[in-house]
């Protein structure tokens, strides 16, 4: 190899090599600097389903509650406990804080998904498929089923989180189990846009169509009375008219009891 172009190559390694050095060094020292947290973004995940969440809502409850977050060092944020506030929002299911190289700090939210609201004379709540109750929302009301009337959930909790007492527990898992199986069916799937507790605790189901009142009692051997629903529509309506009836009584086994 020439000489010259020998000089020459090492040269130009030598060169890369120091440029490498400098930039690690660059680099190393940037890593060192303390990140001071500049900025918050907060993104409800779902808020195409749902919109109980804001980040106006998330900021309020932070500056009251956390402290000051902006102007600090990022590695001195306590993230665990910006999610343990942002979670105590009754209509938050889960979040997630993390800061970003750029001093960011994120805060992801997933909403609880409400499958059935309750309304009594003095409020009302939601639930969602875990049984979790949790209350109505200013801000946006969410189209589910509604169960309204003779509601024997006390508001002891504010109606936030799971219900303890046994005999309301019982109530509302088998009021659950009704929504389900009107969610599942296909053949009643948003037919029914009320249920009714009266005062003696029996159902009363207001279809979307239609002046009937249709009475189950307990919410119980659903198959069976919604099988004699199905009767009615069928064979009773088609031949009566659609204005015979203002009540149908489906609590006694075998009986289709039209008023």
């Amino acid at each position: 190899m020439n000489r010259t172009l020998k000089y020459i190559l090492l040269s130009v390694c030598g060169c890369l090599l120091a440029i490498c050095i400098i930039s690690s060094y660059i680099a190393g020292e940037r890593l060192g600097r303390t990140r001071i947290c500049e900025r918050i973004e907060i993104r409800v995940l779902d808020s195409l389903e749902n919109n109980f969440i804001s980040q106006e809502d998330i900021i309020k409850v932070l500056d009251k509650t956390y402290g000051k977050y902006l102007g600090v060092a990022s590695d001195s944020l306590d993230l665990t406990g910006i999610e343990e506030i942002v979670n105590r929002k009754s209509a938050v299911l889960k979040s997630e804080a993390y800061v970003t190289a750029d001093g960011t700090l994120h805060i992801d939210i997933i909403q609880r998904k409400p499958v059935v609201r309750f309304q009594k004379q003095d409020g009302g709540f939601y639930a969602d498929a875990n049984g979790c109750i949790f209350p109505l929302q200013s801000s946006f009301a969410s189209h589910v089923q509604v169960i309204d009337g003779h509601i024997p959930i006390a508001a002891n909790s504010g109606y936030k989180g799971e219900i303890t007492d046994a005999s309301e527990k019982k109530w509302f898992d088998s009021m659950m189990n009704l929504v389900n199986f009107l969610e599942n069916d296909s053949r009643w799937k948003g037919k029914i846009v009320q249920i009714h507790v009266r005062e003696d605790s029996d159902l009363v189901l207001v279809p979307r169509t239609g002046r009937e009142r249709f009475i189950i009692g307990q919410p119980e051997e659903l198959e069976d009375k919604f099988g004699r629903m199905e009767k009615y529509y069928t064979a009773i309506l088609p031949e009566k008219g659609s204005d015979r009836y203002k009540e149908v009584d489906l609590r006694f086994k075998g009986q289709i009891i039209c008023r």
